[in-house]
């Protein structure tokens, strides 16, 4: 919303914040298996307290739904993707096809930006398609160092992942350079001119992957994968808000 100069507004907030925190949740259960091997502590923490946290993930998703519906927003209809999401990531089982988990986990998540366009009707500008492909690819290259932490589990469940494959160091390699190449793209957009120069402010996002690639190691705790790893959207926002109050 800051990047293209458009207002922040609550119900775009409340309607990603419930989206996400329904699927996430509804992961948790369906991966109770793997989490038991990979991280156990959190699939002791999903038996404990699941349900709980499955009913108001559930009943926040349905409520902004609901909101929609009466607020008569358009393209309320659209908010029934995380539900299709959620089923065939977790039941049909895409996280199983070699490097179509991370593609798909990229896409949803570029999925954010472009509802930003469709709410605010900017969907077809540079901006909003410059921000899809990026959030698209940097969270497909996330996905795959993820997977660094759950190898063992994987191998178990019979997941193919592109850490199984080429083990954690190759892994590491090609992230970074993928890393690079996505920075790379983002310089060309913002020097041809297609998009203005504070999408420089990207680069943050960048750094911030390019320090922690080094680190992802299949030894590393939650605490890294859940907090440092996951963090980096959330490290861009930070740097974003904080550049629009101080200095744009």
């Amino acid at each position: 919303m800051l990047l293209t100069d458009r207002p922040l507004e609550a119900f775009p907030l409340a309607v990603v914040f419930a989206a996400t925190m329904f699927v996430y949740t509804v992961n948790r259960f369906t991966d109770l298996a793997e989490d038991e091997r990979n991280v156990p502590g959190r699939a002791s923490f999903t038996r404990r307290y699941g349900l709980g946290w499955l009913a108001a993930g559930v009943g926040i998703y349905v409520l902004v739904v609901a909101v929609a519906v009466a607020l008569g927003q358009p393209g309320a209809i659209y908010l029934l993707a995380p539900l299709v999401a959620a089923v065939l990531y977790s039941v049909v089982g895409i996280k199983r096809v070699l490097l179509v988990k991370n593609l798909f986990v990229g896409a949803a998540w570029a999925c954010i930006p472009l509802g930003v366009g469709y709410y605010y009707e900017i969907l077809l500008t540079p901006e909003i398609l410059v921000l899809v492909g990026y959030i698209g690819s940097m969270i497909t290259v996330a996905a795959v160092v993820f997977d660094i932490k759950d190898v063992e589990g994987d191998r178990r469940e019979g997941i193919s992942t592109v850490p199984i494959l080429l083990g954690p160091r190759r892994t590491r390699i090609g992230a970074q350079v993928a890393n690079v190449l996505v920075a790379g793209g983002v310089f060309a957009v913002v020097a041809a001119g297609v998009v203005p120069t504070t999408f420089l402010v990207l680069f943050a996002m960048n750094g911030y992957v390019a320090a922690y690639i080094p680190f992802a190691h299949p030894d590393h705790g939650p605490l890294f994968y859940g907090f440092v790893v996951d963090g980096e959207h959330v490290f861009l926002a930070a740097v974003v808000v904080a550049l629009e109050w101080l200095v744009w």
